[in-house]
């Protein structure tokens, strides 16, 4: 009996987290799209367009963390790439930015893929 209410406690546990990291997703979206109809209306420019979005990246993670979910590698990479993307644009230095993410992006991916966990064999 106890076993039982003690897998109830994580099974609910679980399902609370998920549900929390789910609205901390949905709210990023939603501040994403918020910025970027801000950032067209406004014409704030690539720097400053970029950089917005890196942080609103970084902001969901770290919000994340204050809610002791799991940090999302990914989308830290992803966030580091658009703050230094928006300051580079700033700076008006000459990168290749869409490249740059796009290779950095896939060998992040292609890393998660090898090093994550795997299914337990039975």
């Amino acid at each position: 009996m106890q076993e039982t209410l003690v897998e109830l406690r994580k099974e609910t546990n679980m399902t609370e987290h998920r549900e929390l990291a789910d609205k901390l997703s949905a709210a990023g979206w939603g501040a994403f799209f918020v910025w970027v109809g801000i950032a067209l209306l406004w014409n704030v420019g690539w720097g400053v367009g970029l950089l917005g979005i890196g942080l609103i990246t970084l902001a969901a993670q770290v919000a994340r963390r204050c809610f002791k979910l799991k940090l999302e590698g990914f989308w830290v990479v992803v966030g580091v790439l658009f703050v230094l993307g928006g300051i580079g644009a700033q700076a008006q230095v000459e990168l290749p930015l869409a490249p740059i993410v796009l290779l950095v992006a896939g060998v992040a991916l292609l890393v998660s893929a090898f090093t994550g966990k795997r299914p337990a064999k039975e």
